[in-house]
């Protein structure tokens, strides 16, 4: 199982990645040893995460995401991957 992931920052920037062991990832990032972004930015809470079956896919999601302005990234968080929320429709 593959995750994709939003991590607020203390900064109230957004980060976004994928894990196949996302509390692990998260502790990572927390202790310091995730990337480069959240080290900067800590302490960070998990504030969305999407289940996939294959890297790939997760991969692909995570592109998409990234490519999200911080509204886009607020509304995936407030209201999740609903069928209303068509892909692409919420970069701002």
């Amino acid at each position: 199982m593959w995750y994709v992931y939003i991590l607020k920052c203390n900064d109230g920037s957004y980060y976004t990645g994928i894990s196949a062991d996302i509390e692990r990832r998260i502790k990572q990032h927390n202790d310091g040893k995730g990337s480069r972004y959240t080290k900067l930015r800590r302490p960070l809470v998990l504030v969305y995460a999407e289940k996939y079956q294959c890297k790939h896919d997760a991969e692909k999601r995570e592109v998409e995401i990234k490519k999200f302005g911080v509204k886009g990234k607020e509304r995936l968080i407030k209201y999740g991957n609903n069928s209303w929320f068509p892909s692409g429709q919420n970069r701002e």
